[in-house]
């Protein structure tokens, strides 16, 4: 299993494990929502540091040191706003969504070669986290903010990783049996 493949599929996996256990605390800011909150971003941080180590001299290693550094701010972010309140957190959570998507976009155009695969489900996945993101700042500041959105946002999400890792596990066993036949 290629490095990248792996890294895919497991940060995809934890995304949605992630989710699972924010659906019984999500209601409200308690200190196990809070720690989920903030660990989420650093699941993150985690799995750009692997790629960046396994991307080094590439286009996109850039952006994944730049995803890094956001995620990091992000779950200190994400602490601080707690004590704020929800809509607080969701403000936070959506700028990150906006510009961590963007960068993920940008990372799955510069990976859309053949080695790679077409990268479709990261293109997906980073649209749509801008989209998402865009959506959750008017909620933050709307009179009834909730994290509830933050649990599709981040099932969908690691559905996309575990996508983007059986896509390049086919392109690669398609590959092997082309160099057997």
């Amino acid at each position: 299993m290629s490095s990248l493949l792996r890294i895919y599929l497991v940060r995809g996996l934890i995304a949605i494990a992630w989710s699972a256990a924010f659906v019984a605390v999500h209601d409200s800011l308690t200190a196990t929502s809070v720690i989920l909150l903030v660990a989420y971003p650093i699941i993150d941080v985690v799995a750009s540091l692997l790629d960046v180590r396994e991307d080094p001299g590439t286009p996109a290693r850039r952006l994944q040191v730049f995803n890094t550094v956001l995620s990091a701010l992000t779950a200190v972010g994400l602490g601080l706003s707690a004590i704020v309140g929800v809509g607080a957190v969701l403000f936070v959570f959506g700028l990150w969504a906006i510009v961590s998507g963007a960068a993920q976009l940008t990372v799955a155009v510069r990976r859309r070669g053949p080695e790679l695969g077409r990268q479709w489900p990261m293109l997906v996945a980073g649209a749509l986290s801008v989209i998402a993101g865009l959506t959750y700042l008017p909620a933050a500041i709307g009179d009834h903010p909730g994290l509830t959105p933050l649990i599709m946002y981040t099932a969908a999400g690691g559905a996309f990783f575990v996508i983007q890792a059986a896509t390049l596990a086919w392109k690669r066993r398609r590959r092997a049996r082309a160099v057997q036949a």
